[in-house]
């Protein structure tokens, strides 16, 4: 189901859902700084608030994330500046309004779609980077340890790998020349077992999804889990992706409210893309169920 936004016609590309007391903040991935929107009923109307970030020569911001630590809101996001495409960055701000500031470049090359989570081990870094020096050269999701909110420990661990034709980024495939995407991990824990949801494809196409990862663990330190991608036999199952309804799906958030599971995902109404490739990604939002190291999404056109 889509969300509501009191400003029509906006897309809100790879929303994350940040929770502070009694309101909700969604932030987007926009060109000129992070967009971002509020409630205190997630499925009501959702204000704009407008850009949060202040970055000095800034362009095409990406998959933000949010965490409080103590008393300070910081954002993990990727943008552009000067000759550096798209590099994971790192701000603070007294409220999760922003503005976002003292910004930090956390990486010197490609290094998007960060998720930030505290264990009783510490902080844990998320993100999705290239490794060329493999057979299935292209994004995968790796873990970092934070020595703090600005530091990674530089010791990441690789964490999910493509395995299937939908993991192709198709643009930038050229007869044998292939790249695959596994992108945009979100990390979480239920019960006994730990899951990494991620998306993988070309959020262009309408095969782009949303799968996940799991490990019975409790070890605290996220770079000692193994975790393992879940599959069918084998065979390709992901939790979201194209229906009768809507296409593009991927890039998502969670959220647990009253003993609920919620993913907060963008995707495109189906056919939207009909005349060619526009900006249509809109936040939309449905149930998951998460169940002994299985989650199973429930989706309808318009409720939950």
């Amino acid at each position: 189901m889509k969300l509501t936004f009191d400003i029509q016609g906006k897309s809100q590309p790879d929303p994350f859902i940040f929770r502070d007391g009694d309101t909700f903040y969604i932030y987007a991935t926009a060109n000129e700084g992070v967009e971002c929107y509020k409630t205190e009923d997630i499925f009501g109307e959702w204000q704009f608030i407008g850009v949060v970030t202040d970055f000095a020569d800034g362009a095409d911001f990406w998959a933000p994330s949010v965490i409080k630590v103590q008393d300070m809101y910081y954002m993990y996001v990727s943008c552009a500046r000067e000759n550096a495409f798209q590099f994971l960055h790192v701000a603070k701000a007294a409220s999760p309004e922003g503005p976002f500031t003292e910004e930090k470049c956390l990486f010197d090359r490609f290094s998007i779609d960060s998720h930030v989570v505290e264990t009783e081990a510490g902080l844990f870094l998320w993100y999705a980077e290239d490794n060329t020096a493999v057979e299935k050269k292209g994004t995968r999701v790796f873990v970092d340890k934070l020595i703090d909110p600005y530091t990674p420990a530089y010791q990441p661990k690789e964490v999910i790998l493509p395995d299937f034709p939908e993991e192709l980024f198709t643009p930038q495939c050229h007869g044998d020349d292939l790249w695959y995407t596994v992108e945009g991990p979100f990390w979480l824990k239920e019960g006994e077992w730990q899951y990494v949801m991620y998306s993988a494809g070309c959020y262009q196409d309408d095969t782009y999804h949303i799968g996940y990862a799991r490990a019975k663990s409790d070890e605290a330190d996220l770079t000692k889990v193994e975790f393992e991608k879940y599959t069918e036999n084998g065979a390709f199952a992901p939790v979201l992706i194209k229906n009768d309804f809507e296409e593009g799906t991927g890039h998502h958030s969670v959220l647990k409210l009253d003993d609920t599971y919620y993913a907060i995902y963008h995707g495109r109404d189906w056919g939207d893309l009909k005349d060619g490739y526009h900006e249509a990604r809109t936040a939309r939002i449905c149930k998951l169920h998460i169940n002994d190291g299985i989650i199973t999404a429930e989706r309808y056109p318009d409720k939950i």
